[in-house]
């Protein structure tokens, strides 16, 4: 009988503050490592519809990204060469953390956003290396539909 006392008596008061210890250990968040990038690759995808600027590093690991649409643009207001240096600021506050410099733009897409993002770098303290356009370009086409007939 003085054993079930003793285990009572010893488990509740010690099982409370265990547990909460449990529970503020697992509410902890690790501390986020931020590698020191120089240079990185900015990627600008504009199109009709929207502008989409992505920033990786060397490797092609995803450092930060914007769209018009997550800067609060809409309707055809996203694809006009202001969203896409709104685009770029918002960017360039994310990239203050990896500390780039240098960027080499690769440019995708017919959109209007894609000078007034390369010109929204220069603006905003990040220097552009150099400007690729990757545009697909369709060798030869599809194929022509048959002549009409009278």
């Amino acid at each position: 009988m003085t054993e079930v006392n003793e285990t009572q008596a010893t488990a509740t008061p010690e099982a409370k503050p265990a547990a909460k210890a449990k529970k503020a250990s697992k509410g902890r968040k690790k501390s986020r490592v931020t590698k020191h990038v120089a240079h990185g690759r900015a990627y600008i995808h504009a199109t009709f519809n929207n502008t989409i600027v992505t920033v990786t590093d060397q490797n092609g690991n995803t450092l930060a990204w914007a769209s018009a649409g997550n800067c609060g643009f809409k309707g055809p207001k996203k694809a006009t060469p202001y969203a896409a240096s709104v685009v770029v600021r918002n960017l360039a506050e994310k990239l203050q953390d990896y500390g780039v410099k240098d960027v080499s733009v690769f440019a995708t897409g017919v959109g209007q956003g894609r000078e007034g993002a390369v010109r929204a770098f220069n603006s905003n303290n990040i220097n552009v290396v150099s400007i690729k356009d990757t545009t697909p370009i369709p060798h030869n086409g599809c194929r022509k539909p048959r002549t009409r007939r009278m």
